[in-house]
Protein backbone atom coordinates (compact mmCIF):
# COMPACT_ATOMS: atom_id res chain seq x y z
CA UNK A 1 0.00 0.00 0.00
CA UNK A 2 1.47 3.63 -0.96
CA UNK A 3 1.52 6.04 2.01
CA UNK A 4 -1.00 8.36 2.23
CA UNK A 5 -0.24 11.73 0.74
CA UNK A 6 -0.34 13.59 3.78
CA UNK A 7 2.38 11.14 5.50
CA UNK A 8 5.50 12.72 6.57
CA UNK A 9 7.89 12.11 4.14
CA UNK A 10 10.81 12.50 6.66
CA UNK A 11 12.43 9.99 4.15
CA UNK A 12 16.31 10.20 3.07
CA UNK A 13 16.21 6.39 0.73
CA UNK A 14 18.62 6.63 -2.02
CA UNK A 15 20.07 10.29 -1.21
CA UNK A 16 23.50 10.85 -0.78
CA UNK A 17 24.54 13.36 1.80
CA UNK A 18 27.82 14.82 2.45
CA UNK A 19 28.36 16.03 5.74
CA UNK A 20 31.56 18.57 5.82
CA UNK A 21 32.37 18.09 10.03
CA UNK A 22 31.16 14.54 10.62
CA UNK A 23 34.06 13.85 13.53
CA UNK A 24 33.72 15.53 16.92
CA UNK A 25 36.17 17.74 19.09
CA UNK A 26 36.33 15.44 21.27
CA UNK A 27 34.18 12.03 22.90
CA UNK A 28 30.62 12.33 23.14
CA UNK A 29 28.32 13.53 20.39
CA UNK A 30 29.17 16.79 18.09
CA UNK A 31 26.16 18.21 15.68
CA UNK A 32 28.27 16.53 12.70
CA UNK A 33 28.18 12.96 14.24
CA UNK A 34 24.61 13.11 15.23
CA UNK A 35 23.70 14.58 12.02
CA UNK A 36 25.22 11.66 10.09
CA UNK A 37 23.65 9.01 12.57
CA UNK A 38 20.25 10.77 11.62
CA UNK A 39 20.58 10.85 8.13
CA UNK A 40 21.72 7.26 7.70
CA UNK A 41 19.11 6.18 10.18
CA UNK A 42 16.75 7.95 6.96
CA UNK A 43 18.32 6.08 4.57
CA UNK A 44 20.80 8.16 2.90
CA UNK A 45 24.27 6.91 1.98
CA UNK A 46 26.95 9.51 4.41
CA UNK A 47 29.71 10.36 3.23
CA UNK A 48 31.41 11.74 6.47
CA UNK A 49 34.70 14.49 6.13
CA UNK A 50 36.52 15.55 8.59
CA UNK A 51 40.24 16.62 8.96
CA UNK A 52 40.53 14.68 11.98
CA UNK A 53 40.25 10.93 10.01
CA UNK A 54 40.31 9.19 13.81
CA UNK A 55 37.02 11.24 14.45
CA UNK A 56 35.72 10.41 11.27
CA UNK A 57 36.08 6.66 11.16
CA UNK A 58 34.69 6.47 14.68
CA UNK A 59 31.70 8.21 13.24
CA UNK A 60 31.33 5.58 9.65
CA UNK A 61 31.76 3.26 12.66
CA UNK A 62 28.56 4.06 14.17
CA UNK A 63 26.72 4.01 11.12
CA UNK A 64 27.94 0.87 10.16
CA UNK A 65 26.89 -0.70 13.37
CA UNK A 66 23.78 0.06 12.98
CA UNK A 67 23.35 -1.22 9.67
CA UNK A 68 23.67 1.95 7.82
CA UNK A 69 25.67 2.91 4.52
CA UNK A 70 28.58 5.23 5.09
CA UNK A 71 32.38 6.13 4.23
CA UNK A 72 35.07 8.40 5.49
CA UNK A 73 36.04 10.95 3.32
CA UNK A 74 39.45 12.95 5.19
CA UNK A 75 40.94 16.21 4.09
CA UNK A 76 40.17 20.00 5.07
CA UNK A 77 37.58 21.87 3.20
CA UNK A 78 38.94 25.03 3.81
CA UNK A 79 41.74 24.05 1.45
CA UNK A 80 40.72 24.10 -2.36
CA UNK A 81 42.37 21.21 -3.36
CA UNK A 82 41.73 19.32 -0.68
CA UNK A 83 37.90 19.40 -1.23
CA UNK A 84 38.02 19.11 -4.83
CA UNK A 85 39.45 15.88 -3.64
CA UNK A 86 36.83 14.59 -1.21
CA UNK A 87 33.84 15.23 -3.49
CA UNK A 88 35.54 13.48 -6.21
CA UNK A 89 36.07 10.39 -4.23
CA UNK A 90 32.49 11.21 -2.67
CA UNK A 91 30.93 11.23 -5.98
CA UNK A 92 33.14 7.99 -7.41
CA UNK A 93 32.46 6.04 -4.03
CA UNK A 94 27.93 7.15 -3.95
CA UNK A 95 27.34 9.31 -7.21
CA UNK A 96 26.10 13.07 -7.35
CA UNK A 97 25.39 15.00 -3.67
CA UNK A 98 22.22 15.00 -2.83
CA UNK A 99 22.52 16.94 0.33
CA UNK A 100 25.53 18.96 1.51
CA UNK A 101 25.89 19.46 5.35
CA UNK A 102 27.90 21.91 6.33
CA UNK A 103 28.36 21.99 9.78
CA UNK A 104 32.15 23.38 10.60
CA UNK A 105 32.99 25.84 12.35
CA UNK A 106 36.18 27.44 14.56
CA UNK A 107 37.06 30.55 16.22
CA UNK A 108 38.84 31.95 19.48
CA UNK A 109 37.20 33.86 22.05
CA UNK A 110 37.99 37.76 22.27
CA UNK A 111 37.23 41.15 20.65
CA UNK A 112 38.36 43.50 18.14
CA UNK A 113 41.80 44.34 20.57
CA UNK A 114 42.46 41.00 21.48
CA UNK A 115 41.35 38.87 17.89
CA UNK A 116 44.52 38.82 16.07
CA UNK A 117 44.45 39.09 11.78
CA UNK A 118 45.76 35.50 11.83
CA UNK A 119 43.00 34.10 13.96
CA UNK A 120 40.46 36.04 12.27
CA UNK A 121 41.27 34.69 8.47
CA UNK A 122 41.41 31.49 9.70
CA UNK A 123 37.83 31.71 11.05
CA UNK A 124 36.62 32.73 7.80
CA UNK A 125 38.77 30.78 5.43
CA UNK A 126 36.90 27.70 7.78
CA UNK A 127 33.72 28.77 8.55
CA UNK A 128 32.53 30.75 5.60
CA UNK A 129 35.37 30.16 2.45
CA UNK A 130 34.76 26.19 3.45
CA UNK A 131 30.76 26.70 2.52
CA UNK A 132 31.79 28.52 -1.05
CA UNK A 133 33.75 25.80 -2.14
CA UNK A 134 31.42 23.07 -1.01
CA UNK A 135 28.91 25.17 -2.85
CA UNK A 136 30.94 25.08 -5.90
CA UNK A 137 31.09 21.47 -5.70
CA UNK A 138 27.66 20.23 -5.59
CA UNK A 139 25.18 22.96 -7.30
CA UNK A 140 26.56 22.40 -10.64
CA UNK A 141 24.85 18.70 -10.02
CA UNK A 142 22.44 19.57 -8.60
CA UNK A 143 21.41 22.42 -11.38
CA UNK A 144 22.07 19.51 -13.66
CA UNK A 145 18.99 17.40 -11.86
CA UNK A 146 17.07 19.94 -10.99
CA UNK A 147 16.88 19.03 -7.40
CA UNK A 148 19.16 19.34 -4.03
CA UNK A 149 19.47 20.65 -0.45
CA UNK A 150 21.63 22.54 1.10
CA UNK A 151 21.46 22.87 5.17
CA UNK A 152 24.33 25.08 6.66
CA UNK A 153 24.90 25.41 10.81
CA UNK A 154 25.35 28.84 11.62
CA UNK A 155 24.41 30.01 15.82
CA UNK A 156 22.58 32.22 17.58
CA UNK A 157 25.88 34.04 18.14
CA UNK A 158 25.84 35.03 14.66
CA UNK A 159 22.29 37.30 15.69
CA UNK A 160 23.14 37.99 19.04
CA UNK A 161 25.92 39.12 21.77
CA UNK A 162 25.92 36.44 24.46
CA UNK A 163 27.74 38.20 27.48
CA UNK A 164 31.18 37.37 26.45
CA UNK A 165 32.92 38.81 22.92
CA UNK A 166 33.68 35.93 20.67
CA UNK A 167 33.86 38.02 17.68
CA UNK A 168 35.43 35.90 14.95
CA UNK A 169 32.69 33.88 15.37
CA UNK A 170 30.19 35.44 15.63
CA UNK A 171 31.17 37.83 12.76
CA UNK A 172 31.80 34.50 10.25
CA UNK A 173 28.17 32.91 11.59
CA UNK A 174 26.13 35.63 10.91
CA UNK A 175 27.70 35.12 7.32
CA UNK A 176 26.89 31.60 7.52
CA UNK A 177 22.96 32.77 7.23
CA UNK A 178 23.31 35.46 4.73
CA UNK A 179 25.54 33.16 2.72
CA UNK A 180 22.72 30.67 2.92
CA UNK A 181 19.57 32.84 1.76
CA UNK A 182 21.64 34.13 -1.21
CA UNK A 183 21.94 30.00 -2.08
CA UNK A 184 18.75 30.15 -1.76
CA UNK A 185 17.24 32.76 -3.86
CA UNK A 186 19.27 32.47 -7.08
CA UNK A 187 18.94 28.38 -7.20
CA UNK A 188 15.23 28.32 -6.13
CA UNK A 189 13.97 28.28 -9.77
CA UNK A 190 15.78 25.43 -10.43
CA UNK A 191 14.73 22.78 -8.01
CA UNK A 192 17.48 23.54 -4.73
CA UNK A 193 16.86 24.56 -1.26
CA UNK A 194 18.85 26.22 1.03
CA UNK A 195 18.52 26.51 4.59
CA UNK A 196 20.62 27.26 8.19
CA UNK A 197 19.78 26.01 11.03
CA UNK A 198 20.64 28.30 13.80
CA UNK A 199 21.36 26.57 17.10
CA UNK A 200 21.47 28.05 20.35
CA UNK A 201 23.42 26.80 23.24
CA UNK A 202 24.60 23.19 22.58
CA UNK A 203 26.32 20.55 24.67
CA UNK A 204 29.10 19.08 22.55
CA UNK A 205 32.38 18.49 23.00
CA UNK A 206 33.26 21.66 21.56
CA UNK A 207 32.50 23.71 24.64
CA UNK A 208 34.64 22.15 27.06
CA UNK A 209 37.60 23.24 24.82
CA UNK A 210 36.41 26.64 24.64
CA UNK A 211 32.72 27.99 25.42
CA UNK A 212 32.81 26.88 29.01
CA UNK A 213 36.16 28.60 30.17
CA UNK A 214 34.16 31.83 29.78
CA UNK A 215 31.73 31.00 32.57
CA UNK A 216 33.93 28.63 34.84
CA UNK A 217 36.60 26.46 35.81
CA UNK A 218 34.48 23.97 36.22
CA UNK A 219 32.91 22.17 33.45
CA UNK A 220 29.42 20.86 35.43
CA UNK A 221 29.32 24.76 36.21
CA UNK A 222 29.57 26.04 33.14
CA UNK A 223 27.12 23.42 32.09
CA UNK A 224 25.04 24.73 34.92
CA UNK A 225 25.06 28.47 34.19
CA UNK A 226 24.61 27.68 30.79
CA UNK A 227 21.48 26.31 30.91
CA UNK A 228 19.75 28.47 33.65
CA UNK A 229 20.33 30.85 30.35
CA UNK A 230 17.74 28.81 28.09
CA UNK A 231 14.17 29.49 28.78
CA UNK A 232 13.73 25.81 28.65
CA UNK A 233 16.43 25.39 31.34
CA UNK A 234 18.64 22.88 29.77
CA UNK A 235 21.12 22.99 26.95
CA UNK A 236 20.15 21.85 23.75
CA UNK A 237 21.73 18.15 22.45
CA UNK A 238 23.50 17.56 18.96
CA UNK A 239 20.42 15.23 18.22
CA UNK A 240 18.37 17.98 18.85
CA UNK A 241 20.30 20.07 16.01
CA UNK A 242 20.48 17.19 13.84
CA UNK A 243 16.45 16.12 13.80
CA UNK A 244 16.04 19.38 12.57
CA UNK A 245 18.60 19.46 10.25
CA UNK A 246 17.10 16.43 8.81
CA UNK A 247 13.48 17.65 8.16
CA UNK A 248 15.30 20.75 6.70
CA UNK A 249 17.10 18.07 4.14
CA UNK A 250 14.04 15.79 3.67
CA UNK A 251 11.19 16.29 1.10
CA UNK A 252 9.22 16.73 4.26
CA UNK A 253 10.30 20.64 4.26
CA UNK A 254 9.85 20.64 0.31
CA UNK A 255 8.49 24.40 0.42
CA UNK A 256 10.92 25.61 3.26
CA UNK A 257 13.54 27.36 1.79
CA UNK A 258 16.03 30.52 1.95
CA UNK A 259 14.99 30.70 6.07
CA UNK A 260 16.73 30.33 9.30
CA UNK A 261 15.37 27.08 12.17
CA UNK A 262 16.07 28.25 15.34
CA UNK A 263 16.99 25.28 17.97
CA UNK A 264 17.69 27.52 20.87
CA UNK A 265 15.37 26.63 23.23
CA UNK A 266 13.69 29.99 23.66
CA UNK A 267 17.16 32.10 23.91
CA UNK A 268 16.89 34.15 21.43
CA UNK A 269 13.47 35.27 22.07
CA UNK A 270 13.92 35.90 25.29
CA UNK A 271 16.53 38.74 24.83
CA UNK A 272 14.25 40.10 21.61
Amino acid sequence: MSPHPNALPLSLADRTVFVAGGGSAGPGWSIGRAASLTYARLGARVCVADRDAASATETTALIRAEGGVAETFVGDVAIEDDIARLFAEAREQFGPVDVLHHNVGIGKPGGPLDTSLDDFDAAQNVNVRSLLLASRQVLPSMVERGRGAIVTISSVAGTRYLGYPHLSYCVTKAAVIQFTRMIAQQYAGQGIRANCVVPGLIDTPRIAHTVAKQFSDSLDDARAARSRQVPLQRMGTAWDVAHASAFLASDAAAYVTGTELVVDGGLTGKYV
